[in-house]
């Protein structure tokens, strides 16, 4: 039997991009331009971030400032997944459905923040719609497990904006990171062409909910 595959055929688009035109890709300035990494520090920081299968905004957005900063052991982890259930028309990273929670990833992230010897650590996420609690419970654990290996590092969390979800917010507050952020990416005006799968207003209360949580931080 001979299976026969188009490869000419275009893939299926996400829903929130199907009718709409692609971004033309455009040649970068040469200002932008920056060195390839290879040094031996930057090689370290890739080796702990391959060896515990983590995923890192670093690379999934392109950043053009990796070789930079995992030169100096700086790397911003994205947790439950490297495929968003959203299409922001800004986002480099690949939208679809994603795949079960890796339920080792806690103790994993933590053990790349503690070999990293960070001092401040950032995580992140995707969109995950397709949970009951957008992946609340999921940041709470990795919180927690980075507390228990490096009590001194302060833990910044970046989250999605749990779009009718329930207490989710309470999850991630209730674990006491340092800093909570949440973005906007843009004014009201734009959002149904920049963030389709998003509220503005909705982020702007999740932002003011946070002060009414009794503070952030492990002395909170």
């Amino acid at each position: 039997m001979v299976n026969v595959v188009d490869t000419l055929k275009a893939r299926p688009r996400h829903p929130e991009k199907a009718h709409k035109p692609d971004t033309p890709i455009l040649r970068k300035p040469d200002w932008i331009r920056v060195r390839a990494p290879g040094s031996a520090v930057f090689n370290e920081t890739r080796a702990i971030v391959r060896e515990n299968g983590l995923v890192t905004v670093c690379e999934e957005a392109g950043c053009p400032n990796i070789g930079e900063c995992w030169s100096k052991k700086h790397a911003t982890f994205m947790i439950m997944g490297d495929t968003c259930t959203r299409a922001c028309a800004f986002c480099n990273v690949k939208t679809g459905l994603p795949g079960a929670l890796d339920a080792a990833e806690p103790e994993k992230v933590a053990d790349a923040i503690a070999r990293m010897a960070l001092a401040h650590a950032v995580i992140t996420s995707v969109d995950r719609d397709d949970l009951d609690d957008g992946g609340a419970d999921h940041f709470a654990k990795v919180i927690r497990a980075v507390r228990l290996l490096s009590p001194t590092t302060t833990i910044e969390v970046l989250t999605p904006d749990f779009l009718r979800k329930d207490g989710a917010l309470e999850k991630v507050v209730e674990a006491r990171p340092d800093v909570f952020n949440h973005n906007l990416e843009t004014v009201p005006s734009l959002y149904l062409r920049i963030r389709p799968g998003a509220r503005y207003f909705h982020s702007l209360r999740l932002l003011h909910q946070i002060g009414h949580h009794g503070g952030l931080g492990r002395n909170a």
